[in-house]
């Protein structure tokens, strides 16, 4: 069994269900708004009987929905099935088998009746079935008319000389079994427990991203060779042509102050000249950390407007949060020993953009 858990209260196995994280027991799975989900359980039983297996949906808005399941018939006695959920929130889910007993009826019926054993009986228990189906008062008024047709059917057949072609008729009538499967005569119900799934907005598994750095936009060289860079009010005039090509989120790296200690230079040399902005993952100076924007691209309310603007063109806003620190940041300096993001510092020469040596990199723990 994959996550070492079984359903209580039960005659019969229902193993492995999912979609389940193994071995996670505080952490549920996941999907988007617009997924198909693959369903699946390891269901059986002893004997020789059929059985069915179907899940009990529970939206968020407290609708429930059943859903008949498909043995995969590789031997391992495992079923599935998959469902598009549309509804963002937290959903319920659980599996209920039970001895299916139209398949069971059907079966032997297929057999006997074509091998002219027991074509009477046969007849009259598949009669029976029909007929006890059709007193079901929440199937709808043409199902109850087919169910009775096909227990008159049934009963003419087994009635004085038998009608063994008139009954496998109605034993492979595909539109009778259609009727069962929708609603099936269930017994020995198993009912397993009900599991969580969250389904988070569309977004949140599907979108292009567009890596987008607002210095670089509109940024100006002087003639002396000094750069002037460009700021949130000049970057927001690109998001109208990001959002022509097709992009639906805009990635920022860290908007923050820059640290000054082991400032890095350009294309990420450890050698950073008296006007080189540095890495902007490398956060904090005595400005402020992260939560402060770098006065270069302007203020919190220009950081905002950007925001707007972006919205404005159909496009969202992501921002790096980068858990790390210039030792001057302000705060780190005063709280250093005490604050679990100014704890260890890196001393080891880095190896990617984002990593900047001598920067304090947060450590949390439970």
């Amino acid at each position: 069994m994959a996550d070492g858990r079984r359903y209580r209260d039960r005659p019969d196995p229902l193993l492995e269900p999912g979609p389940a994280l193994t071995g996670a027991s505080d952490l549920h799975p996941k999907a988007f708004a617009g997924e198909v989900v693959p369903f699946r359980v390891t269901a059986f039983r002893e004997g020789h009987d059929a059985i069915g297996v179907q899940v009990r949906l529970s939206s968020p808005s407290g609708d429930e929905s059943l859903h008949r399941m498909v043995a995969l018939q590789d031997g391992f006695d495992r079923w599935r099935t998959e469902i598009a959920l549309r509804e963002q929130g937290d959903w319920t889910f659980r599996f209920e088998a039970f001895a299916d007993e139209f398949e069971t009826w059907r079966h032997a019926a297929d057999l006997k009746i074509e091998a002219g054993v027991d074509v009477a009986v046969m007849c009259a228990l598949g009669a029976a079935l029909c007929t006890r189906a059709a007193g079901q008062r929440d199937r709808p008024v043409r199902e109850r008319s087919a169910l009775r047709a096909a227990a008159a059917a049934l009963d003419a057949a087994g009635d004085g000389p038998v009608d063994a072609e008139a009954a496998l008729r109605v034993a492979r009538d595909p539109a009778l079994a259609e009727v069962f499967a929708r609603r099936p005569l269930m017994g020995l119900v198993t009912i397993g427990e009900s599991l969580p799934l969250r389904v988070e907005r569309t977004r949140a598994g599907v979108g292009a991203w567009y890596e987008f750095f607002p210095r670089s936009e509109g940024a100006v060289r002087a003639a002396d060779g000094t750069i002037r860079t460009g700021t949130f009010r000049t970057a927001a005039r690109r998001l109208a042509a990001v959002a022509a090509m097709g992009f639906d989120v805009v990635y920022l790296p860290p908007i923050h102050p820059i640290g000054h200690t082991n400032r890095k230079g350009p294309n990420n040399t450890l050698e950073a000249g008296p006007a080189d902005p540095g890495s902007p993952w490398a956060i904090g100076d005595a400005a402020g950390g992260h939560d402060a924007v770098h006065p270069d691209l302007g203020t919190l309310a220009d950081f905002r407007a950007f925001v707007k603007k972006a919205v404005a063109q159909g496009l969202e806003v992501a921002l790096d949060l980068a858990l790390q620190a210039s030792p001057i940041t302000r705060g780190c300096a005063r709280t250093r020993s005490g604050s679990p993001l100014c704890r260890t510092a890196r001393s080891r020469t880095p190896r990617t953009p984002e990593e900047v040596p001598g920067h304090l990199s947060g450590q949390f723990r439970q």
